[in-house]
């Protein structure tokens, strides 16, 4: 069976990134200037509350954002630049996220992501600026290529 790019993105984005690796994300659409990631803490991602911290929820946000700015442009990387998050209700069992590129320039992605439970409510929303960035070699302890993280200048 023949696989079209937008799977092998899908496939390839979060295990390009150990931190979204390791919290478990799931990658389910990124095309068009959408993301959608699923995700269920585990109890160490959870606070003295027993919700999901606020942390990973920011990263849930952070990833989603990103993956719809580069849903367009998968070729490119971005970095955060900046990132507004507020949080409306805990953030308790399964969640989805949902992000949307609202506008893109020739070097900004403009977004928003909002974090969903079980039963559909907001748990948090958030608003982040990428800057797209030339995708470089991988670096690191395995890698041949030196440590070089990218510019945002």
């Amino acid at each position: 069976m023949a696989e079209d790019s937008t799977d092998i993105n899908i496939r390839s984005y979060t295990s390009q990134i150990p931190f979204a690796r390791h919290l478990g994300f799931e990658l389910t659409k990124f095309e068009g200037g959408e993301s959608e990631i699923l995700y269920t803490a585990k109890p160490e991602h959870l606070n003295t509350f027993d919700v999901t911290h606020g942390g990973a929820c920011m990263t849930l946000l952070d990833i989603t954002m990103a993956a719809a700015a580069r849903s367009v442009a998968p070729e490119m990387g971005v970095v955060t630049i900046e990132m507004k998050t507020s949080f409306m209700q805990p953030s308790v069992g399964p969640l989805h996220a949902r992000g949307t590129l609202i506008h893109r320039s020739a070097t900004l992605a403009f977004t928003e992501a909002k974090i969903y439970d079980e039963l559909n409510r907001v748990c948090a929303h958030a608003t982040g600026t990428f800057k797209y960035v030339k995708r470089r070699l991988p670096t690191g302890p395995a890698s041949a290529n030196a440590m070089r993280p990218p510019s945002t200048d």
